[in-house]
């Protein structure tokens, strides 16, 4: 095998463990929020429960009675339903996981959106220009909203929300696959913009991304989780697809690549003190803004 294939399938597997790791930690986010959700409902309903007995008492001590056991009451209900929570929430990730193992190998998803989704028409099935202003300097852009329609229609109507304001690029890749990785709002890689779309569009059917590609991120093997990461190919890169496909590659970058090359040069973040090739960029890398006509 030579250095080069091996590079690339090192970088193949970095790049599906990490992805990996996002998709643990969103199921944990969603798993704590319906914890909460269900413990804070439950202990509203019990102190209703409770003002209700107190205003209907007609002695004093009969209504501190009846709110003191119907606190305790409500105190005990709200620790058992957060344990069911916890249960159910556990139950219902590991269904999902089976679920997903067991189409892993299917083939490419049909078109499916969650949430508001631009409309294509967006689009407009032309040509787009604009810039992408860095921290360390501005890329000339062209997006192709011919062969790309939703990409470019989510990509221009976010640009045109300043969605992409302030927001810092979050990863970065050295090895086998060159990559900066941007659009997350939250800037940990598990951010988007409340919503999901697909399918791939667009994606090279020899997997070969040359340096300059515009393209979207996704979660591995899902075709319809695409929603505001995207990526700036700096370096020509063998991406290998998944049972998803490959990745849309809505546009180019026309000037100012050197800027992530000078970037990807400094490096990624140590990671407990090692060096790495695949994490957040040694240089926050800020987006200032993005333009588009």
């Amino acid at each position: 095998m030579s250095a080069s294939k091996r590079e690339r399938d090192q970088a193949r597997k970095r790049y599906e463990k990490w992805q990996a790791r996002q998709v643990i930690r969103q199921r944990k986010h969603r798993r704590n929020t319906i914890i909460g959700s269900v413990a804070g409902v439950i202990v509203v309903a019990a102190v209703v429960v409770a003002m209700v007995l107190a205003n209907h008492s007609d002695e004093k001590k009969e209504t501190k009675e009846s709110l003191a056991a119907a606190m305790s009451e409500a105190s005990m209900s709200a620790s058992f339903a957060s344990e069911e929570a916890v249960e159910s929430a556990s139950a219902a990730a590991a269904s999902q996981a089976s679920e997903e193992a067991e189409e892993s190998a299917a083939a490419s998803p049909s078109a499916s959106s969650t949430g508001e989704v631009p409309d294509k028409s967006v689009a407009q099935n032309r040509t787009w220009t604009g810039k992408l202003k860095l921290g360390q300097g501005t890329l000339g852009l062209q997006l192709d909203g011919k062969d790309a329609p939703q990409a470019v229609a989510n990509f221009v109507t976010l640009a045109k929300k300043n969605f992409f304001n302030d927001t810092n690029c979050h990863r970065l890749t050295t090895s086998g696959i060159y990559v900066l990785q941007c659009g997350d709002p939250t800037g940990t890689g598990t951010g988007g913009p409340g919503y999901t779309w697909g399918p791939i569009e667009n994606a090279p059917t020899n997997n070969v991304y040359p340096a300059g590609t515009l393209a979207m991120a996704r979660t591995g093997n899902d075709g319809n989780s695409m929603g505001s990461q995207f990526f700036i190919v700096y370096k020509d890169s063998t991406i290998p697809s998944d049972s998803a496909g490959g990745y849309t590659v809505f546009g180019k970058i026309t000037s100012g690549l050197d800027t992530v090359t000078q970037i990807a040069a400094k490096g990624v973040e140590p990671t407990n003190g090692t060096p790495g090739t695949d994490g957040t960029p040694a240089e926050t890398v800020t987006i200032k803004g993005v333009t588009v006509k």
